[in-house]
């Protein structure tokens, strides 16, 4: 289990912290902080940052991914733009929510609404070893497709 200190932002004060749903979920439930009476409306084709009013300290070693939630991507056409979104260990300020609106439709976007995940992952610091060559695979520069459909 990983600790991580957080922080509500007054706009937050009220709302649940982030919560697994169910009890082998990957991801954390992260809420919109956006005011009861200002909505967020997101036109079709845009995108908005939504607050959900939290700060983190993440560990060293690990980075926090922001992802979407499948029953907006499903039922709404309601993506993550940069997903995942990394959230480096050393950042301290606010986490915004890049949704982007692939649909047709406006969507609002209302108070306390779950709109996206929060992944906690580990992550390993490389170290570039120059080589004249690398190493022979079986699908050596294959890429792009080149299995098939």
């Amino acid at each position: 289990m990983v600790h991580v200190a957080v922080v509500r932002t007054p706009e937050a004060a009220d709302l649940p912290l982030p919560a697994y749903e169910t009890q082998e979920a990957a991801g954390l439930d992260l809420r919109a902080a956006v005011p009861e009476d200002a909505p967020i409306t997101l036109q079709p084709g845009s995108w908005a940052m939504v607050p959900p009013g939290l700060k983190i300290a993440i560990p060293p070693g690990f980075e926090a991914q922001v992802r979407p939630r499948s029953g907006l991507a499903a039922r709404h056409d309601i993506g993550v733009l940069n997903s995942p979104g990394t959230i480096d260990a050393d950042y301290r300020g606010e986490i915004r929510i890049i949704l982007f609106n692939f649909s047709q439709d406006p969507f609002v976007i209302r108070r306390g609404e779950r709109i996206a995940q929060l992944v906690m992952a580990r992550v390993e610091r490389l170290v570039w070893q120059p080589v004249a060559e690398l190493p022979e695979t079986a699908r050596g520069e294959g890429g792009f497709g080149h299995t098939g459909r």
